[in-house]
């Protein structure tokens, strides 16, 4: 008796969510009329964390519901992207993603657990950052002509540390190897910050961070800026060329950041959420809490960010297969 009214209720409970997720998709001229969860698929901190509240905010205020984050990490960022693909698509369970959403297709094929094209549907994206090629003191180089020129000469003594195979570092990285001809060696470690301390005592001797996470030691003589990503030079250091300037226009890792949803979320809440956002990153207050962090605003509509994904993608495949690098 006991077992049959616990089914009932849970069957109950079934059905309860069942109605009010077809309401939703039925009515998305209502959305959002109660509280929106935004997996964000790493623990608490980090710059897909910090983007993510930032992008909850602005919704928040354009919209007039709470957007509330929900840390969902491990797994490379699987676990919290798996939950998304098997929420409800009614616009309630949104998700941040970053440039390791469109490497690990490649990366992990089918132990993904989902599709990263047929299971979402991307909504924005928000921003991209640049990436900076530093250098340890100790080595003797200065600029990027000089820095392939010792790598080719001393094969396989250079090398850089990244926070883990597939990460953005190490495959930009392979992505300078791949196109300048270089032997290196890769270290992964568990984390960014350790790689950096590291970095700083010589113990690897060179790296790939985003220029925020590395402007003030740099400004400071501790590490040596070769080249930054991108079709621009850095606000935050104007002196220091762009990877196309310095003659490998090839190096063009960009971390991307921005917002999906689960597939058949219906196209008028979709397009509700991103025209929220692009209007925040392109004329509201969202554009300079980006830039302060050094974040290059983007603000793109859906389709855009569907172009960029797919073409991240194909890149990530493509260095993946020739670089032959296996998940750990």
């Amino acid at each position: 008796m006991h077992n049959n009214r616990r089914t009932f209720i849970q069957l109950c409970a079934g059905l309860a969510a069942g109605t009010a997720a077809s309401w939703a998709l039925a009515n998305p001229g209502q959305y959002p009329d109660k509280v929106v969860r935004l997996i964000i698929p790493y623990p608490a901190g980090g710059a897909t964390d910090n983007l993510g509240r930032l992008a909850g905010q602005a919704l928040q205020q354009a919209l007039g519901q709470s957007f509330i984050a929900d840390n969902k990490g491990g797994a490379g960022t699987t676990i919290g992207t798996r939950e998304l693909a098997r929420s409800a698509p009614d616009g309630y369970t949104l998700g941040m993603v970053d440039s390791t959403f469109t490497i690990n297709p490649a990366l992990l094929g089918a132990r993904l657990g989902y599709d990263t094209q047929k299971d979402f549907t991307p909504i924005c994206l928000i921003a991209t950052a640049q990436f900076v090629l530093v250098t340890h003191p100790s080595v003797a180089v200065k600029d990027l002509a000089g820095f392939i020129a010792k790598a080719k000469a001393e094969p396989q003594t250079l090398a850089y540390g990244s926070a883990g195979v597939g990460s953005g570092p190490h495959l930009a990285g392979e992505q300078l190897a791949q196109q300048a001809g270089l032997q290196v060696t890769h270290i992964p470690y568990r984390g960014g910050g350790t790689v950096i301390s590291d970095l700083l005592g010589g113990q690897v001797q060179f790296a790939f961070a985003t220029v925020p996470t590395l402007a003030e030691h740099i400004k400071a003589g501790k590490l040596r800026a070769l080249a930054v990503t991108g079709a621009k030079r850095s606000p935050q250091l104007p002196d220091v060329p762009t990877f196309g300037e310095a003659g490998l226009p090839g190096v063009d890792t960009m971390p991307l950041f921005g917002l999906i949803a689960p597939k058949g979320v219906p196209a008028a809440v979709v397009d509700k959420v991103s025209k929220a956002l692009r209007t925040s990153i392109r004329e509201g207050e969202m554009r300079a809490k980006l830039t302060s962090l050094g974040f290059e605003p983007v603000g793109s509509t859906p389709e855009e960010f569907a172009r960029r994904i797919q073409g991240e993608m194909a890149k990530w495949t493509d260095v993946i297969r020739k670089g032959k690098i296996q998940p750990e």
